[in-house]
């Protein structure tokens, strides 16, 4: 048997299931196996009938994200100036997502993926339901109500933790949304249409500082876990992990907001 085919296996004894919505995170340094591999294999557990979701972030096309503001870290004011009015516009069939990973750029690129159409929090899919899931995505709403993580949810999917930890589960950014009071927001920039071309909206302040922490206090029932490659596999339902989520933020966030 290949290790990609006991990858298949141990995912469908933790419980994927086939023919559903599967939602990936996955750190794949040291499995001796490529994202090509990987995604195959995922898609094997969840079947022809099945979809495959991932974040396909880009956070370096804004000049509010921690990846853009180490970028451009010591440089003079000219050189940022110069750098903005170059910077290419967000196209969700071109633009790359290289901090989400090998496997998120890898099927981001397959042949036949949707990718939704956020300029900085888009998701990519594979599968028959991946159109429906993606095709809902509000410029101005990163990962809340308009976006395909409501979509995911509703569609009951699944979230897998493959050698990732809970500091990696975009999930619980739904959560976020669903606190009351809402929580505290701000104004995002980003380039859209043209080259250097930035635009501005308001949304939620995005935190995933305490992700770990609330990931630990999930009770363990709603957790399938493993290990693969000498590291944690988590299985768990998208609904479980945002609900949960929820009740946790609700206790101590609202007090700092």
């Amino acid at each position: 048997m290949s290790d990609a085919e006991s990858l298949t296996r141990l995912l469908v004894s933790l419980g994927v299931r086939r023919g559903g919505v599967l939602m990936v995170h996955a750190s794949l340094s040291g499995t001796g196996l490529g994202p090509s591999e990987v995604r195959d294999a995922l898609l094997a557990a969840v079947g022809p009938h099945g979809t495959l979701v991932t974040p396909a972030f880009t956070p370096e096309n804004s000049d509010t994200s921690r990846v853009h503001r180490t970028l451009v870290e010591g440089w003079s004011e000219e050189e940022i100036r110069e750098f903005r009015a170059k910077m290419p516009p967000f196209v969700p069939d071109e633009t790359p997502c290289p901090t989400m990973g090998a496997l998120a750029e890898t099927i981001r690129t397959t042949p036949g993926a949707r990718r939704s159409t956020h300029p900085q929090s888009s998701l990519a899919g594979l599968g028959p339901r991946a159109a429906e899931l993606l095709d809902r995505h509000h410029a101005h709403c990163h990962l809340g109500e308009e976006s395909p993580l409501a979509a995911l949810y509703e569609a009951d999917a699944q979230v897998l933790l493959l050698r990732a930890g809970f500091d990696a589960c975009t999930a619980f950014h739904l959560a976020e949304y669903r606190v009351r009071p809402p929580l505290p927001t701000q104004v995002y920039r980003c380039v859209t249409g043209t080259v250097g071309n930035w635009t501005s909206y308001e949304d939620l302040v995005l935190d995933d500082g305490d992700f770990a922490a609330i990931g630990a206090r999930l009770p363990k029932g709603l957790l399938a876990e493993g290990e693969w490659a000498g590291r944690p596999v988590i299985l768990l339902r998208m609904r479980d992990a945002v609900d949960n989520a929820v009740l946790q933020m609700s206790r101590y966030r609202t007090e700092i907001a």
